[in-house]
């Protein structure tokens, strides 16, 4: 009984020792605070852990060159902040107007140094609750039928301080730099802590391993003082302008490409790095060789009896020797915290520097377990912006939604219209929505239509990956019907050998609407919602299964999808077509006649003109619609003496000359004009 006893106490004290809270987030970097933000506005128990000092550690040392690549566009002509987002690749999403980038640098791409201020300024100024210097060093479950999932997380920090939570929201990203063994790897140089002084470099020859943005933005600071640099990677170099994918290699760090072209001694070479190896000779110059030519050497005989390409091919690219070897190979996640109970496992192929998530960022070992930010970017992974601020500060808040329905039976917010709005509501949106924009191809707008089409309900930026789920992820019904709004590249328009500068590149015909090019929106519509076996037997490169109908909205160069003819008129056909109905807006007077000659009477008139709803008349806009040819103008007419009082045309122009029906509140509203 005395040990029973004991063994409780033990139990109950360390069950006090664990500090509970709903919801625990790793890292208090963009997308950890993202969350922090959100889930802090909707008065939610949760807790930020961080283990350096301050927000942002990543940009504390990330570009080692302290320029971002991220734009900073200051000025875009409009005045519409959700449109302005589009173009501000470095705010997170806040309804403080104080913590908008542009407030904090005026460079197009700005110093990494003010990104760690403003993250600093965002954790303080909302008050978000970060625990700073507190390192998570393990991660396992605890079950409990009581739970949110069926189990808590329980987290260990660098103290042996155990905390207890419901769900978790891994937002650390990937700072683990990428290593690759091979014979003399112990003689290459880190991305991480190489110097980061050009004069340290003066006078030599440089290899980089690596092809993206840190090893050109290495190459760059160097460019002017080394006698030449080559590049060696396994890939081809893929330019982001070709690709449309902001991760590859950006035009302010291709120097390179120049002196390259241009036959200026530095050069690029495609090549397997773990078939390499290097020889350290007695000068400390560093000879690049194959691996297989290392393997059945004597390992006690000096560097003269091995073997190096350039003895059998003596124009061997990297025959020259090279002072220093450079790795800059990016990062990958961090593994290592977590216990095997998690079932937290990396992806496959060239997503394995990413844990496995589903396309609702959820892990698919433990449920209630989210990755957020850089780390969820398995997801989209070179298709989208989901890796990058400007993408996973909508990601972010989409999983807020999620959890929001999830766990306190918030439903995912929504607007409800008449029938009427839906061109405009549609047209609203991809000219200004920047969750659309920025995150292409993964996050839609979905439209579900109310019985008999008279309504829909308007959600935006929804994961289009779970759509099948739309119904239990967002507690609406979509048994009526949908349309998917979606921001699509052309098939066929990106990649690493594209052309994309070639004539006639652009599309502007709205018939060729569907060969467009460039960033464009696509309107899908379905009859029912797809289901999971569906979305898995989507064609390959498409977001969603094939539709009931399609609609491409043609690509705009001033990405302005505002035309009347060119993207208003041909996205509203394709709306009444798919609804069997008129969408049209139509004066009171029309509305009048219809009411007379037609059995059934256009929406718009149905939840106008009947109701008495709309503008009221006046004189003036009488007059100008006179003038447009939208109506017929009565006022001058003299029917006394042309027709008997009894005639039927001549009663129903004199009631309209009565003005019993022109000067009714619809009578001015738009677009009668295309009736």
């Amino acid at each position: 009984l005395g040990l029973a006893l004991c063994v409780g106490s033990l139990c109950a004290a360390s069950s006090a020792a664990s500090r509970y809270h709903d919801y625990c987030v790793i890292g208090a970097g963009p997308s950890g605070l993202q969350a922090a933000y959100f889930l802090q506005q909707a008065g939610r128990d949760y807790i930020v852990f961080e283990r350096s000092h301050a927000p942002g550690s990543f940009f504390a040392l990330y570009p080692r060159h302290r320029k971002l690549i991220s734009i900073n566009k200051r000025y875009t002509g409009k005045s519409n902040s959700e449109f302005n987002l589009r173009h501000d690749w470095n705010s997170l999403l806040s309804h403080d107007q104080r913590l908008l980038f542009r407030h904090y640098s005026r460079d197009f791409f700005p110093d990494a140094d003010t990104m760690v201020r403003y993250l600093e300024d965002f954790a303080s100024l909302l008050k978000l609750r970060v625990q700073y210097n507190t390192a998570i060093i393990h991660v396992t479950l605890e079950r409990d039928g009581q739970a949110w999932n069926g189990h808590y997380f329980l987290l260990t920090d660098q103290d042996r301080q155990n905390y207890k939570c419901s769900s978790l929201l891994v937002a650390t990203g990937t700072w683990v730099p990428n290593v690759v063994n091979f014979p003399g790897s112990e003689y290459v140089e880190g991305y991480e802590t190489v110097s980061i002084n050009p004069e340290d470099f003066a006078g030599q020859t440089v290899l980089i391993l690596g092809r993206g943005n840190s090893a050109f933005e290495t190459a760059e600071n160097i460019l002017g003082v080394t006698n030449f640099i080559h590049m060696v990677s396994r890939s081809r170099v893929r330019l982001s302008w070709a690709t449309h994918y902001v991760g590859d290699l950006r035009a302010i760090n291709n120097g390179l490409l120049d002196t390259y072209q241009l036959k200026s001694l530095d050069g690029l070479l495609e090549g397997d790095l773990e078939d390499l190896a290097i020889v350290k000779d007695k000068k400390g110059k560093l000879h690049i060789t194959l691996r297989f030519y290392l393997e059945n050497r004597n390992t006690s005989a000096g560097i003269d009896s091995i073997t190096f390409p350039q003895d059998e091919l003596d124009n061997f690219a990297t025959r020259a020797p090279y002072d220093r070897v450079i790795r800059c190979l990016g990062w990958k996640f961090d593994f290592s915290i977590y216990n095997r109970t998690l079932r937290m496992m990396p992806g496959k192929g060239n997503k394995k520097k990413y844990p496995q998530i589903k396309p609702s960022y959820e892990s698919r070992g433990t449920r209630g377990l989210f990755v957020l930010g850089t780390a969820s970017h398995s997801v989209d992974f070179r298709k989208s912006a989901g890796g990058f601020i400007h993408g996973f500060r909508y990601t972010t808040r989409a999983v807020h939604r999620l959890l929001e329905n999830r766990h306190h039976g918030v439903p995912w917010p929504s607007t409800v219209y008449p029938v009427t709005q839906l061109t405009n509501s549609i047209i609203k949106r991809v000219n200004e929505g920047s969750g659309l924009y920025q995150m292409f191809s993964v996050l839609a707008d979905i439209i579900l239509l109310r019985e008999n089409a008279t309504a829909f309900e308007y959600l935006e930026e929804y994961p289009v990956g779970v759509l099948a789920e739309l119904e239990m992820q967002t507690g609406r019904k979509a048994s009526n019907g949908l349309f998917v709004i979606i921001m699509e590249y052309g098939r066929n328009f990106s990649g690493a050998d594209k052309d994309v500068f070639y004539y006639n590149r652009a599309v502007g015909e709205a018939q060729h609407a569907w060969q467009s090019n460039f960033l464009h929106p696509v309107i899908y519509y379905y009859k029912h919602l797809p289901t999971e076996h569906e979305m898995r037997l989507r064609p390959p490169d498409w977001p969603l299964p094939r539709p009931d109908a399609v609609h491409h909205i043609v690509e705009d160069f001033l990405t302005d999808w505002t035309a009347p003819n060119a993207h208003i008129l041909p996205l509203r056909r394709f709306l009444e077509n798919c609804l069997s109905t008129d969408l049209r807006n139509f004066f009171a007077e029309s509305c009048f006649l219809f009411a007379f000659t037609r059995q059934k009477l256009p929406p718009f008139c149905l939840q106008g003109y009947v109701r008495m709803q709309g503008l009221v008349g006046s004189k003036g806009l009488q007059r100008q619609a006179v003038e447009a040819g939208l109506l017929a103008d009565y006022t001058h007419t003299d029917f006394s003496g042309d027709r008997p009082p009894d005639s039927h045309e001549g009663s129903q122009d004199q009631l309209l000359r009565d003005q019993a029906i022109p000067v009714h509140p619809l009578q001015h509203l738009v677009n009668a004009k295309d009736e």
